[in-house]
C-alpha cells in the first residue's frame, strides 16, 4: 500500500510541476535555487536529508527543461530552422530501450509531443520500475525508483536534452553568440587553425576524384569539391591511433576518441571580457571503440578520473539507438546498461585501472581551446585524439555544443 501511494504522490508531482513549468507561474519566473519558484511538493525543508533536497532540486530541473521544449519548439535554433527541426533531426535514430520507436516522431508536433510527455513516459516509467523491481527480487524501492525515472533520471539520455535545452535557451536568448558557430565542422576547422588550436589536420586541395577500381563508361566516378573552396566536403587523410590507445583496444577498432565536456561561465555575462580561468573540464570519457566498427560511436564509455587521469568503470548507450518494432520482442533489446565493464568486450583485454598519460595538458587544451574558440557558449563536448603522428600527438576531431558526456 505505502509502495502504491509513493507512486501516486510523485505522479501527482510530476503533472503538477510539469504544468506549472508550462502554463504557470514557472513559465516566466527565473529559476532561484530556493523554494520561490517551484510548486509546494518540491520545495526544500529544512528538516529534509542532502539526499532528498537534492533529489527535490534535480525534478525541478528536470521538469523545467521538459517545459522549456515548447517554450523553444517554434524559436529559432543556432543549427537548424527552429528548435523542432533539430529535435526532429537529432531524434530520428534514438528510442527509448524496449521500444524501436524513434523518437523523433513524437516530436514531429507540439500536440504529439505533450500526449507522449503527459500519458507515455509515466507509464514507461512505471514499467522500467517495474522491471526493477522484478530483477532484482523485490528488493529495491518501487516508489523511489518511479520517482527517480519520472522526476530525477540519471539517464546519458535525459541529461542529453537537459544539456541540449540549457544551450537551446542561451543561444536564442543571448541573440545567437558567435561561439555557436563552432557547431559547424568547417568553421570549427577553419578558425581552431587560425586560432593556433591544435585541430585534426584538413587538405587544401580545391577537390579530389575518387574512382572505383573496376567500372568504366562514366560509372563509378565521384567528384568532391573541398569546403575550403567552397564546397561542402571536409577532405582529411585518416588519423590513427596512438601505441597507448591500441593497446586497451582490439584489432580493427575505429579511432576511438577522449569526450570531454568543459563549462565556460563567461557565457553567463557576455557583457564581461572573458578570462581563461572561468573555463573549467568537468568530465572525460574513453570512448573505446568496438572491433571492426566504423567510429567510435560504437564503443565502450570509460568514466576518466579528471584529477588522476585514472580510467573506471565502463558502461554503453547502444541500447538507445536500436530502431524497429522487432526490438520490442522480449530478450531483443536490453532495457538497461550497467556500469561495471572493467575490460573491453572485444578480446577481454584490461582497460580500468589503466592511466591516462597526460591527463592534465589534454585538459588544459580544451579548456584553452574553449576560451579562444567559444567563450560566449555554456557548455562545449570536445573529442580529443590520442594519435600515432609524433607531429601531433594530440588534436581536436571536432566540437559538440548540445553535448552528451559520452
Amino acid at each position: 500500500m505505502g509502495q502504491a501511494l509513493s507512486i501516486l504522490r510523485h505522479t501527482k508531482t510530476f503533472y503538477d510541476g510539469f504544468f506549472y513549468y508550462l502554463f504557470g507561474k514557472g513559465r516566466n519566473s527565473p529559476y532561484l535555487l530556493k523554494n520561490e519558484d517551484t510548486i509546494t511538493s518540491l520545495r526544500i525543508k529544512e528538516t529534509d536529508s542532502k539526499e532528498t533536497a537534492l533529489f527535490k532540486q534535480h525534478a525541478r530541473i528536470h521538469l523545467f527543461s521538459l517545459a522549456s521544449n515548447f517554450y523553444l519548439y517554434k524559436k529559432p535554433h543556432y543549427r537548424k530552422g527552429s528548435y523542432r527541426d533539430d529535435l526532429v533531426d537529432n531524434l530520428r535514430n534514438v528510442a527509448i530501450p524496449g521500444t524501436g520507436i524513434p523518437l523523433s516522431i513524437f516530436a514531429r508536433s507540439r500536440v504529439l509531443a505533450l500526449g507522449f510527455l503527459t500519458t507515455a513516459y509515466p507509464a514507461i516509467s512505471l514499467v522500467a520500475s517495474l522491471h526493477k523491481w522484478f530483477m532484482s527480487r523485490f528488493e529495491t524501492k518501487l516508489g523511489d525508483e518511479f520517482g527517480t525515472r519520472l522526476l530525477a533520471p540519471d539517464d546519458w539520455f535525459s541529461y542529453w536534452r537537459l544539456n541540449c535545452n540549457v544551450v537551446g535557451l542561451h543561444a536564442l536568448l543571448n541573440d545567437m553568440p558567435r561561439g555557436y558557430e563552432m557547431e559547424n565542422k568547417w568553421t570549427f576547422l577553419d578558425e581552431g587553425d587560425k586560432l593556433g588550436v591544435p585541430v585534426s589536420p584538413f587538405l587544401k586541395t580545391p577537390g579530389i576524384v575518387v574512382k572505383h577500381r573496376n567500372e568504366e563508361g562514366g560509372m563509378g566516378i565521384h567528384f568532391y569539391k573541398n569546403a575550403t573552396a567552397g564546397g561542402d566536403w571536409i577532405i582529411q587523410e585518416t588519423i590513427s591511433n596512438s601505441d597507448w590507445v591500441s593497446t586497451l583496444l582490439p584489432p580493427n577498432a575505429p579511432l576511438s576518441t577522449f569526450r570531454v565536456i568543459t563549462q565556460s561561465r563567461a557565457s553567463i555575462d557576455l557583457n564581461q571580457k572573458p578570462e581563461v580561468r572561468q573555463v573549467k573540464a568537468l568530465s572525460c570519457v574513453f570512448r573505446a571503440g568496438r572491433q571492426g566498427a566504423a567510429t567510435d560511436h560504437d564503443s565502450i564509455l570509460f568514466d576518466v578520473d579528471v584529477d588522476s587521469g585514472l580510467i573506471r568503470g565502463g558502461t554503453t548507450n547502444a541500447h538507445w539507438y536500436r530502431l524497429g518494432l522487432h526490438e520490442a520482442l522480449p530478450g531483443r533489446c536490453p532495457w538497461r546498461s550497467h556500469h561495471n565493464y572493467k575490460s573491453h568486450p572485444d578480446g577481454d583485454i584490461a582497460v580500468s585501472g589503466n592511466y591516462v598519460p597526460g591527463i592534465k595538458s589534454m585538459l588544459a587544451l580544451v579548456e584553452e581551446s574553449h576560451f579562444k574558440m567559444c567563450p560566449d557558449v555554456p557548455f562545449a563536448g570536445w573529442d580529443v585524439v590520442l594519435s600515432a603522428d609524433p607531429k601531433l600527438p594530440v588534436c581536436l576531431l571536432e566540437v559538440n555544443l548540445s553535448c552528451n558526456f559520452f
